[in-house]
C-alpha cells in the first residue's frame, strides 16, 4: 500500500512523528510537505494528496492541520475522497470499516502523538466490511457532481 501524507504548520511535528512510525513498520510513503513549520495554507495540502489517490499514485492519504477540521472538509470536496477526522482508535477503525476512508485526517494540536500514532495503526489495519455500507457509500459517491469539462483551445 503506498500512502501519501501533508500537513499544514499547525501540525508539522506530528507529521514528522507519524513519518517516523511509518518507517519503523516498512510502510512505503512519500511525504509532500510541509517541510518546516512556517505557515502554509492547508487547502493546498490536501488538493496534492487527494489527486494523487484520484490518480492512483497513492492508495490511501494522511492529512494533518491544528485541528484536522479545515483539512478535512477540503479533502472531502475531491471526488472519490472519502476523508474522515478521527480522534481515537474507534473512530479510526469505523472510517474504515463503515465508510472505506481513503484518507485520514489528525489535529496535531488536539491529538498527542502517541494517541496519533494508535490511530494511524488502526486505521491502516482495518479492513473495510462492505456489504450495506456499500450501498451507503454508492449514495454518497451519487452525491458527487461530474468533473468540469476543460476545453483546449
Amino acid at each position: 500500500m503506498k500512502i501519501v501524507l501533508g500537513s499544514d504548520h499547525g501540525a508539522y511535528e506530528l507529521k514528522e512523528e507519524l513519518k517516523a512510525w511509518l518507517s519503523e513498520h516498512n510502510y512505503h510513503f512519500e511525504d509532500i510537505g510541509t517541510f518546516n513549520g512556517e505557515r502554509c495554507d492547508y487547502p493546498q495540502v490536501a488538493r496534492t494528496v487527494c489527486e494523487q489517490i484520484q490518480t492512483g499514485a497513492a492508495e490511501r492519504g494522511i492529512l494533518l492541520c491544528g485541528t484536522g477540521i479545515g483539512i478535512s472538509i477540503a479533502a472531502n470536496k475531491f471526488a472519490g475522497i472519502r476523508a474522515a477526522l478521527a480522534h481515537d482508535h474507534y473512530t479510526a477503525r469505523m472510517s474504515r470499516e463503515h465508510n472505506n476512508a481513503n484518507v485520514l485526517a489528525m489535529g496535531g494540536r488536539v491529538i498527542g502523538s502517541e494517541v496519533a500514532k494508535e490511530i494511524l495503526e488502526t486505521w491502516l489495519a482495518t479492513e473495510f466490511e462492505g456489504e450495506r455500507h456499500q450501498r451507503r457509500l454508492d449514495q454518497i459517491q451519487s452525491f458527487e457532481s461530474p468533473a468540469p469539462v476543460v476545453s483546449k483551445v
